[in-house]
């Protein structure tokens, strides 16, 4: 049973609002990818549960991507589920119908229109876990712009991420599908299982170190650091200086070409070493 929430009774005109907090340079920029198709999904039903029952789906774009997506798109409005391109402008209740007054600009026609319904479905922004952020502290992840974890690279290493051993799968990386969620879930098990199958992990030996008494606390090289391998600590004398988890390090080199104090210095590249290489190179 489809009922309204407000009288019990089964809705008669039914509209699906879509990117309600998505796409939005308000709130989310991102598109939550699977709202499109739930939406027509659940008009569908509206439709095969009442016949007669008006639905209708406002849409900035319709984003049918995936396998079947489109055929069933098209279905959709063979039962007469109308699309209607456009934003919507405000929702006001009307108590002396008790239904819902839809202000909305069609994009296609140009026009500010308005149209009543019985029920509104909203399809809202997937946003990450609210304990997101203290999960990232806790395992020295990385943060996207959009508040979701981020793989170390999007083609070459799409499931990994710069914490050697952690791997991403399903919505924890950003909004998808149960199918893409499966198929990435498939690749991180099988990332995960190289170390485990070979028994062992080599760690990069080309990590950064600190010389402590040229260190003033400024906290650069922690703002740099793309794999959070270095923190802020408090000393004994009260001061602030950074630490290096060496077992995090990946060696980039951020910290050191950051440093202002030239106090962070990569293994195989201190300065010594660098002069003797170009000596070597300008001798020849």
């Amino acid at each position: 049973m489809i009922l309204r929430p407000s009288d019990g009774k089964p809705p008669k005109r039914v509209a699906f609002i879509q990117c309600v907090g998505s796409r939005d340079a308000n709130e989310n920029l991102y598109c939550s990818r699977i709202c499109c198709m739930a939406s027509i999904k659940h008009a569908h039903q509206v439709k095969e549960k009442y016949p007669e029952a008006e639905t209708c789906i406002f849409y900035i774009d319709l984003r049918a991507f995936g396998k079947g997506y489109e055929e069933f798109l098209e279905r959709s409005q063979r039962e007469g589920i109308r699309l209607i391109r456009g934003r919507i402008a405000e929702i006001a209740e009307l108590p002396e119908t008790e239904t819902l007054l839809v202000r909305y600009e069609d994009t296609l026609r140009n026009q500010i229109m308005e149209a009543e319904f019985d029920m509104v479905v909203l399809a809202t922004a997937l946003i990450p876990r609210l304990d997101t952020v203290e999960l990232q502290k806790m395992l020295k992840l990385s943060l996207g712009y959009d508040g979701f974890f981020i793989e170390a690279h999007p083609k070459l290493r799409p499931v990994e991420t710069y914490v050697p051993g952690i791997y991403l799968c399903g919505a924890a990386q950003g909004p998808k599908d149960i199918p893409d969620t499966v198929a990435q879930a498939s690749a991180a098990a099988s990332q995960a299982s190289i170390p485990l199958l070979a028994g062992k992990v080599t760690a990069e030996p080309l990590t950064a170190y600190l010389v402590e008494d040229y260190c003033g606390g400024c906290g650069i090289c922690v703002a740099v650091c793309p794999y959070n391998s270095i923190s802020l600590v408090k000393t004994e004398n009260g001061k602030w200086k950074a630490e290096v988890n060496e077992a995090l390090c990946q060696g980039c080199g951020s910290c050191s070409a950051a440093c202002p104090a030239r106090a962070i210095i990569m293994r195989g590249y201190t300065e010594p070493q660098l002069l003797a290489q170009l000596k070597a190179l300008l001798s020849v």
